[in-house]
């Protein structure tokens, strides 16, 4: 079964990823020059993640949609399993947001110029100048809205587990008193470990747990990221639980 997948992701879904890259980075170009910024912004994006999910025959449950509140913005942080997080909250969260993602992804053909077309934000640590702007852009994007999607991990996790998250979402949260919401990833790192370059078929599960609102009591950074890391954790499969030293980070 798993050299048929093989043959299947050879012949039918990597043509297919590489296409569907292409012609979703000149729908973008094409609708940012015509005026469709916002819609391009999102909408070629989802459909672009969801399409490839389903070409690849990979399942996905949602759990956890009753939580979100319509026009509200959110700043969600997720755990990182490996390379289908991006096809997965971008195909199924079902809401218009912004990712906030390595510079160095800026560099990959098609794919870094629609995210830069799109407007998502590429964090570039080379310098206190650089970083700063990359999160003044970030502010001005939740100010208008929109929501705003983060790894606070940084880098994708070697062993399924979780590693520690970094404070920049949640200074961000703070700062605009907006609500964070943890999501929990299963099945990524079974489907596609860092190490490995074939996809291998499991089922995808995102859980979008409840809202942590800004307080006024002491160190509200370090509670919502503590909470964060206790949400995502609790929703893992006991195979994954537990803090992992990822020396990528």
């Amino acid at each position: 079964m798993l050299i048929l997948y093989r043959i299947y992701q050879l012949f039918i879904g990597v043509p297919y990823i590489v296409l569907s890259t292409i012609l979703t980075t000149m729908v973008i170009a094409i609708g940012s020059v015509v005026g469709l910024g916002r819609w391009v912004s999102y909408y070629p994006g989802k459909w672009w993640a969801w399409s490839i999910l389903k070409v690849l025959l990979i399942p996905v449950k949602v759990e956890g949609r009753e939580h979100l509140k319509k026009g509200e913005s959110y700043v969600f942080v997720s755990n990182h399993q490996g390379a289908f997080d991006i096809f997965l909250i971008y195909g199924h969260l079902g809401r218009d947001f912004r990712w906030m993602m390595k510079y160095q992804l800026r560099k990959i053909p098609f794919l870094g110029y629609a995210c830069a077309k799109c407007h998502h934000i590429f964090i570039d640590k080379r310098g206190a100048s650089r970083i700063k702007k990359s999160y003044d852009q970030a502010r001005d994007i939740l100010r208008g809205g929109i929501s705003l999607v983060v790894f606070p991990e940084g880098s994708r996790s070697f062993t399924g587990h979780m590693g520690f998250f970094r404070r920049g979402a949640f200074l961000l949260a703070d700062e605009l008193r907006l609500p964070v919401v943890p999501l929990t990833i299963n099945g990524s790192f079974d489907i596609m470990p860092r190490t490995s370059r074939w996809a291998k078929w499991h089922r995808l599960r995102l859980t979008i747990h409840e809202p942590i609102h800004p307080s006024d009591d002491g160190d509200n950074v370090k509670r919502m990221m503590d909470m964060s890391y206790k949400a995502i954790e609790s929703a893992l499969v006991p195979e994954y639980q537990g803090f992992v030293e990822n020396p990528d980070q």
